[in-house]
């Protein structure tokens, strides 16, 4: 369900706000000595879903107040599509500009309405598993062409099925949280044994990540049709990378201390259904993919994606303009594949879309491609150069979607690389 886009919020919403009423997303958040409730957001004014309920403003939504005196929406996730379509709904109604009901009741206003620079935003939801995904056919060309030739630069199963791995959920953090650079093992072509040390290629990976709303069991499967439904919502996704580990490490099993000490999301979660007016359809697949991977309807989303660096007391630089619409695999594809041998899926397990690369240089996702292996340094605002993230760095990330007037957007998510924590010196291995 999308709402009007001529509807009207009777709080104050801002031109080209990532948050009109038509988006009502879903957060956690805090205030200073408060406890977690679950809220949504109009413009800049955060909406307190337990402090609304208790007052009886919810009563139609047919959920219970205390599902949302929790710290995570795990548990109103898991009332499913209609709950939470029902909600959004009934949310529409409240903060429609000509709805009295609690407009004129200013009384209840402070204990409901929260300004946004009043609150902390906590993670939205528990992740139990988290899956990343390599769908972007631009980031794994040009990743294949550096590492390998442009001849090969796709492996041979790369356009047969959405290619994943099983990630690190524990270290999955809210925007704003800082990041250390990781320690590590690292080997150059030209030396004859590892050295061990921080990172000296830290960099980001602009994805979004789905989370899902349904759980299943082991041995069931999720079709490309039934997908949308087992599909909350989206976040802005910045799976920070360690180029250097990554590539000593990741013969034969993939990706695993490069890719396990931070990944930051966006803490608003977008529904589908808000996403809904931005449907586009994708890439044409070729070969044609296995029956299980076919779908029907536009599965893509224009969304439109920036990354920027911001030197540590510099203005900041924009790096990267892309869009989730040149992803090769779509979520429903992802989903499916997921589960098509039986593995059961839980709520609030979180899917990373991979890196999202567009075919020109400036919609690259991530520093890698942009600053092509070090060999096109990155000119900052203060005159610096980048190939890859320094210590004190700050990414950000953004990602709206906009058409006949409406926009839905995510806000941000950001982080700043400090420098890697102090270990115990540990000798290099020499024969």
């Amino acid at each position: 369900m999308n709402f009007n886009i001529l509807l009207q919020s009777w709080i104050e919403v801002e031109k080209n706000s990532d948050f009109p009423i038509q988006n009502i997303p879903f957060g956690i958040f805090k205030t200073t000595g408060g406890i977690p409730h679950a809220a949504t957001r109009i413009g800049d004014t955060v909406i307190d879903l337990y402090a609304l309920a208790s007052n009886g403003f919810l009563d139609g939504s047919g959920i219970e107040p205390d599902l949302f005196n929790c710290e995570t929406l795990n548990p109103f996730i898991a009332l499913g599509k209609p709950a939470w379509r029902t909600l959004r709904e009934n949310l529409g109604w409240l903060f429609e500009a000509s709805n009295p009901a609690l407009r004129d009741r200013p009384e209840k206003h402070a204990e409901i309405l929260v300004p946004i620079n009043d609150v902390q935003m906590l993670m939205p939801v528990q992740v139990g598993d988290y899956t990343d995904f390599y769908s972007s056919i631009e980031h794994a060309t040009n990743v294949g062409t550096m590492f390998r030739d442009p001849e090969h630069a796709l492996l041979p199963n790369w356009r047969h099925m959405p290619v994943g791995y099983h990630g690190r959920s524990s270290s999955i953090v809210i925007s704003r949280t800082n990041v250390h650079r990781p320690n590590g093992q690292q080997k150059s072509d030209t030396d004859d044994f590892p050295e061990f040390g921080p990172s000296k290629q830290v960099d980001f990976e602009l994805e979004m990540a789905f989370i899902t709303g349904q759980k299943t069991g082991l041995g069931q499967s999720v079709s490309t049709s039934d997908a949308g439904d087992h599909i909350f919502g989206m976040v802005i996704f910045n799976d920070l990378s360690a180029r250097d580990i990554q590539k000593w490490e990741y013969v034969p099993l993939g990706p695993f201390l490069a890719k396990s000490f931070g990944s930051v999301i966006s803490p608003w979660i977008v529904t589908l259904d808000a996403l809904e007016p931005f449907r586009v359809k994708g890439p044409l697949q070729d070969p044609a993919v296995l029956s299980y991977l076919q779908f029907d309807g536009n599965h893509n989303f224009d969304i439109q994606l920036e990354v920027a660096i911001q030197p540590e007391n510099q203005d900041e630089t924009l790096v990267c303009h892309s869009n989730f619409k040149y992803m090769y695999w779509n979520m429903v594809q992802q989903l499916a594949h997921q589960t098509v041998n039986g593995c059961n899926i839980n709520v609030g397990d979180m899917y990373g879309s991979g890196t999202i690369s567009g075919p020109t240089p400036n919609s690259f996702g991530s520093m890698l491609e942009i600053a092509w292996k070090g060999t096109k340094p990155v000119k900052m605002s203060d005159g610096t150069e980048r190939k890859f993230i320094h210590d004190n760095d700050t990414i950000i990330m953004r990602g709206y979607c906009e058409k006949d007037g409406l926009r839905i957007g995510f806000g941000e998510v950001a982080t700043k690389i400090l420098p890697a924590i102090q270990t115990p010196q540990i000798k290099n291995q020499k024969s």
